[in-house]
């Protein structure tokens, strides 16, 4: 492919709205260009790249034998509503009425008719195990589209479903779903972890994420540096340490802290550590009541497992006057010990000795407070797991904190969607179950922004030979004839041995071609002058190779030989 020919065009500013390197780099270097919040144009290079990611996919979810449907993206609320997520989508899913004023929606994710078809195809325990897989788009209205391909209202989708016959079936295609992904992964150059996460509106008994490990990644994780043991944050736990023995218990003592209501504030007026404090949040609970919730100073509360505990989908904090009602105080003195209302305490929390707690009075806390003598509640895990935690797992391991990109989630939905819907087969006696169910999902298009978050230096993109959009940039400096004509050659017989070649033959600058070249991340430039030629030389340089001025010089009679060898990874 010549430049002149392509639609192509870098430029050298930053878009107002990038946030993050992938967004800059994919416009800059002219793969994408947005249409609308959340809603972007692959031009050329853009689709070459997104195609051989598709590819890869597709190859591995083959190879693992899922067979590959196409289900429409335009979907009657009927089937949602059967499962009760028409609802419990909320805001998210995209609603539309027909001529006729008949509920429609467009496909954030497809379990409800994939249930269907299993349903209507799928009888007998004869008939299983089967995975069917789909690459389609989806459509979430997302509040706030950001990141360029990374947090899309629309984009394209790798979603599978295994159906089988039990729980010990369902583990078996999960795990087998695990392996692919992760050759799947391992061929795009992706450095990932796979973390336990929430189901979140899938359900599911099992989750795991695949999570890209990037410092501009917008998921927090943790994970253990002795054992495996990595989870989301939003389900991750941490060992709470015993309460310490040997410590007398204090007598309650009420001291003035005027205008001191956040957790420093109070640790550095009372001369204590924050692990000291016992932090009193109050949230709002089912049917809008409201409950309390007791941390350590140094912990956050991890909302996730709250609403868990609660048994509500989400929780969030109580409205400053509400909190005055329940309290009697400002915000920033609401305590356990006179607390009228249903309290859950963090372990941890539980362990503290003679800590000190809001007083339930503007200006006042208590000190010498202890869980099981001056308060009560239910003991639950609903701290945030943070660095330097006991890992959960293994004895002796720490936690350590990380940010990732979602690139992959697999989860064993069990029979949640077939006793809904209605999925049963007969056993050998004839006897009807529900199908156990999995599903696992690949943000297809986010894959070409999250692999370049982590593929990049100063200079622009530099992809993996796998997904690269040409495996060679041919650059030539000057209009010579011969430069032309070697050029013209070198590309032709490239082409013919199987590699993809962008030459740019522009009437440009060489520092320009060469800076573009370095944007465009094309794994391997080969550079063609009159100078070197004349010597019977090409200039070769991966773009792997930090050093601009570190080429390789190899005979113009061997050039095509070596550079197939080059793309071919010999």
């Amino acid at each position: 492919m010549l430049f002149s020919r392509a639609l192509l065009t870098t430029v050298k500013e930053a878009p107002a709205d990038a946030a993050n390197v992938s967004h800059l780099l994919l416009t800059r270097a002219g793969f994408i260009r947005r249409v609308g919040a959340g809603m972007y144009d692959f031009l050329p290079l853009g689709l070459r790249v997104l195609h051989k990611i598709t590819r890869i996919v597709r190859e591995e979810m083959d190879r693992a034998g899922a067979l590959e449907v196409l289900m429409p993206a335009l979907l009657p609320a009927e089937y949602y509503k059967e499962s009760g997520r028409w609802d419990g989508f909320g805001d998210t899913l995209f609603r539309l009425k027909d001529r006729k004023g008949s509920d429609l929606h467009l496909g954030p994710t497809h379990e409800e008719i994939v249930t269907d078809i299993a349903r209507r195809e799928i009888r007998s325990y004869r008939d299983m195990p089967k995975n069917l897989y789909q690459i389609q788009t989806k459509f979430r209205d997302e509040p706030r589209p950001r990141g360029g391909l990374l947090r899309t209202r629309e984009f394209l989708m790798k979603d599978a479903y295994s159906f089988d016959i039990s729980e010990e079936a369902a583990l078996s295609s999960f795990e087998r779903m695990r392996v692919a992904y992760c050759r799947i992964f391992d061929r795009m150059g992706l450095q990932y972890r796979m973390v336990a996460a929430d189901s979140g509106a899938m359900g599911g008994s099992l989750s795991a994420e695949f999570q890209a490990l990037v410092e501009s990644g917008e998921d927090a994780i943790v994970a253990c540096g002795t054992c495996d043991y990595a989870a989301n944050v939003e389900i991750a736990t941490a060992q709470s340490l015993p309460s310490p023995d040997g410590i007398p218990l204090e007598a309650l003592q009420q001291v003035h802290t005027p205008g001191k209501g956040s957790i420093d504030d109070v640790t550095a007026f009372l001369g204590i550590g924050p692990g000291q404090m016992l932090k009193s949040l109050l949230y709002v609970g089912q049917h809008g009541e409201i409950v309390m919730v007791v941390v350590r100073g140094d912990h956050a509360v991890n909302e996730v497992r709250l609403a868990r505990a609660l048994g509500v989908a989400e929780v969030s904090l109580a409205a400053e006057a509400d909190v005055k009602n329940a309290t009697g105080a400002a915000v920033g003195f609401a305590g356990p010990t006179t607390f009228q209302g249903r309290i859950l305490v963090d372990r941890a929390a539980s362990h503290v000795r003679n800590g000190v707690a809001g007083g339930n009075e503007t200006d006042y806390h208590i000190m010498g407070v202890n869980f099981g003598r001056d308060f009560t509640g239910d003991v639950v895990d609903v701290r945030l797991a943070a660095t330097g935690d006991p890992c959960p797992r293994c004895s002796g391991g720490k936690l350590g904190s990380y940010r990732g990109i979602e690139a992959g989630h697999i989860f064993v939905l069990g029979t949640h969607y077939a006793t809904k819907m209605g999925a049963m087969f007969s056993d050998e006696r004839q006897e009807n179950h529900p199908i156990w169910m999995g599903c696992y999902g690949i943000g297809v298009s986010r894959l070409v922004a999250t692999i370049l978050e982590q593929h990049h230096d100063d200079n622009g993109m530099r992809w993996p030979k796998a997904i690269a959009p040409y495996d060679v940039y041919i650059v030539t400096v000057g209009k010579d004839a011969p430069v032309l004509e070697a050029a013209r050659k070198l590309h032709d017989a490239l082409e013919e041995s199987g590699a993809s070649v962008l030459w740019d033959d522009r009437d440009e600058r060489p520092g320009v071609k060469f800076k573009d070249a370095d944007l465009l991340g094309i794994p391997l430039r080969v550079t063609l002058g009159a100078k070197a030629l004349a010597a019977g030389h090409v200039e070769l340089k991966p773009r792997s190779e930090p050093d601009p001025k570190k080429v390789e010089l190899i005979p113009v009679a061997s050039a095509v030989e070596t550079i197939r060898a080059r793309v071919r990874g010999a």
